[in-house]
This record gives C-alpha cells, sequence and structure tokens, in this order.
C-alpha cells in the first residue's frame, strides 16, 4: 500500500468512526470500484461521500470526482469530505464538508426552509 492510499485509508475509516459514533451503525467503508466507483462511504441512501486527506487542497478535481460518483450510483447528493491539514484524525467533526450549492439548497427545502 502506498503511502497515500493508506493515508486515505486512515481518512475514510476515521469519517465511518465519525458517523457510528453519530448513531450510523450501518455506516462503512465501499470498495473502490475503478471507473464505476460509487464513493468511499456506504450507509447513507441516495447520498455518495467522496473522503479525501490530500497534503494539497485540490477542490474543483475532488469535486469533479464527487459528481461521477454520485451519477455512478444513481444519488440524489453529493459530498466532499476534507480533511484539513492540522486537524487530526480524532477531530473528525471539525473537517470541512464541501457540496455544491445547489445540492446545500435542496437539502434545505426538504428541511422546510
Amino acid at each position: 500500500m502506498t503511502p497515500s492510499h493508506a493515508k486515505g485509508t486512515r481518512a475514510e475509516s476515521a469519517v465511518v468512526s465519525f458517523f457510528q459514533d453519530q448513531g450510523r451503525a450501518n455506516v462503512e467503508r465501499r470498495a473502490l470500484q475503478g471507473t464505476r466507483d460509487r464513493g468511499d462511504i456506504a450507509g447513507f441512501p441516495k447520498i455518495v461521500w467522496e473522503v479525501k486527506a490530500g497534503s494539497r487542497l485540490e477542490i474543483p478535481r475532488w469535486l469533479g470526482e464527487t459528481e461521477v460518483e454520485r451519477v455512478n450510483a444513481a444519488a440524489d447528493f453529493g459530498f466532499l469530505i476534507v480533511k484539513p491539514k492540522g486537524i487530526g484524525d480524532t477531530r473528525v467533526g471539525d473537517w470541512w464538508n464541501i457540496a455544491r450549492l445547489s445540492d446545500q439548497f435542496r437539502l434545505l427545502e426538504l428541511a422546510g426552509y
């Protein structure tokens, strides 16, 4: 396993633990699926989660990956979770959740706002 792959695996596992600690026991890491990838985290119907822990922020490229994976999964929403530099795996709640504004707005509508 390459160092960057190991870093990604640790980040994905930290996010799964965070979700499980929030009461989502059915959440798990998704196996890699090549060009048909459907995101990194499973257990939320109609939502794709892509997790990144790169030392360089590549938000536009990562959001593009998230959108491809959302389409592959036939999901309604795609979210990019980014581990900011200097924020450890024990503080996943402080990581960034990035989404297209249109997805954020649709969630607000669903919540009745």
